[in-house]
């Protein structure tokens, strides 16, 4: 992942109750860690994010989730949280993550995360909307491979 393509960040504390016995974050955190990025970035490009859009005509669901490991995070360590979506296709979109300690420190993970817009109906993979794509190709240029099944752009 080329980390010069990231244009939005977050930072966050870990927490007391988030490490485990050995005192490092507990693996199952940066799954949160990664989605509160996620959900930032999707604000942050003027995506609608509420329950209302959620349950509404489609929906989006988190289809397959690959984290690499490379530093363990420890209580109270403040993390950066960097996020962007690398490829929207018909269906599906993928959102990148990269999170580092916030002193200038090292990678302490990275991720890939792939999601599918499903039709709420019927719960089979729908067109991703050209809105949605147009939000996206706005704040990331061109470090997003955009199909757009429905015109050229």
């Amino acid at each position: 992942m080329d980390i010069s393509k990231f244009k939005h960040e977050i930072q966050l504390r870990v927490r007391s109750y988030e490490v485990d016995w050995q005192g490092i974050v507990h693996n199952s955190n940066y799954i949160r860690y990664f989605e509160v990025g996620r959900l930032e970035y999707l604000r942050r490009i003027g995506a609608t994010v509420d329950m209302v859009s959620i349950q509404g005509h489609g929906k989006v669901v988190l289809v397959r989730h690959e984290i690499d490991y490379e530093v363990p995070a420890h209580y109270d360590e403040m993390l950066t949280i960097r996020t962007r979506i690398s490829f929207i296709k018909n269906s599906s979109f993928a959102m990148e993550g990269i999170m580092e300690k916030s002193d200038n420190g090292p990678v302490v993970s990275r991720t890939i995360a792939y999601h599918v817009w499903l039709d709420h109906a019927t719960n089979r993979p729908r067109p991703i909307n050209d809105d949605f794509r147009k939000l996206v190709q706005a704040f990331e240029g061109e470090d997003c491979e955009i199909h757009w099944p429905s015109k050229e752009v």
